[in-house]
């Protein structure tokens, strides 16, 4: 189980936490993201329980990904299911830092389907995370960020997502494998409280539309017995 508190990072990590935060680089549309696809076998879902939110502000959106797909063109679907990408998790600040030094410790590197098979329902979600995907294997640096902001782009639009507004006591429960999420960005100005706890199930290994599983580069898949500590 863990704790989203500020409050609490900031014991953990030191005061300059929020200075780091601030400083991680993802890809694109900062801030959205699938969890910890950077793992081999990526959480099968979350569970998130509100225990303290403030009146206003903090609503998490989170974004369909199966919808995703199903909306692409019939050429460019063809195209993404012949895709795969390498996942990695990454972080820009001091490298003596206490963050940047446990994520180093955990290094996670993982190649996806860019299409991936949901194990459960047989949908196709379009399994691109602005977040956490690096590159699409075998394209050139221009070709990869092209198609990958495409998706990204594609994947955030409106018609696809939904917002949530928490109230103490709510407990949001979500598929980590056809969906990605915003964390809310609205409250880092304002001395507001806010507190959540959640519980992530563990994953299987992602298979594409030809039936081939992720591959890990880095790290070790996740198990119930060994916790690998990323958010």
């Amino acid at each position: 189980m863990l704790t989203i508190d500020p409050d609490r990072y900031a014991e953990k990590y030191g005061a300059d936490f929020r200075d780091e935060y601030r400083k991680r680089q993802y890809s694109y549309f900062s801030g959205w993201h699938t969890d910890v696809t950077a793992a081999v076998n990526p959480p099968a879902a979350s569970i998130l329980r509100a225990e303290v939110v403030p009146e206003f502000g903090g609503d998490t959106q989170w974004t369909n990904l199966v919808a995703a797909y199903e909306g692409l063109s019939e050429p460019i679907k063809r195209l993404a299911e012949s895709l795969r990408a390498v996942h990695r998790f990454r972080i820009a600040s001091d490298e003596d830092s206490k963050i940047s030094k446990r994520v180093n410790a955990n290094l996670l590197i993982a190649e996806h389907p860019v299409v991936r098979v949901h194990p459960e329902t047989g949908e196709r979600v379009l399994f691109v995370n602005p977040g956490f995907t690096d590159h699409v294997v075998g394209l050139t640096s221009v070709e990869s960020r092209r198609i990958l902001d495409l998706f990204y782009e594609h994947l955030t639009r409106p018609q696809y997502t939904v917002r949530f507004r928490w109230h103490a006591g709510d407990v949001a429960f979500w598929d980590n494998r056809a969906t990605s999420h915003l964390a809310p960005s609205d409250l880092d100005h304002l001395d507001v409280r806010r507190t959540l706890h959640r519980v992530t199930l563990i994953g299987d290994r992602p298979v594409g539309v030809d039936g081939r599983e992720s591959e890990l580069i880095a790290g070790k898949p996740f198990l119930a017995e060994a916790f690998v500590a990323v958010a």
